[in-house]
């Protein structure tokens, strides 16, 4: 459940199709995202998964699979 709405939420944010989005792919390096995308898509993930996210652990989401594992964390 939470890999299918990130992907989709990187899909819309980034503009990429979202069968090119996998769980390994890095979001500036593979995925494009500038700095300003990457704040867009933080809050995205905020908002749908109601978690707030400290700016100091935005460094380490830099992967789909880094972002699926914390949200996931916060939720338990």
């Amino acid at each position: 459940m939470v890999k299918e709405k990130v992907m989709e939420i990187l899909a819309e944010e980034l503009g990429v199709e979202l069968d090119q989005i996998k769980m390994s792919s890095h979001l500036q390096d593979d995925l494009g995202a500038d700095s300003l995308a990457v704040v867009e898509v933080i809050m995205a993930f905020e908002d749908e998964f109601d978690v707030k996210i400290p700016e100091e652990d935005t460094t380490q989401l830099t992967t789909v699979q880094d972002i699926v594992n914390y949200i996931e964390s916060k939720q338990e």
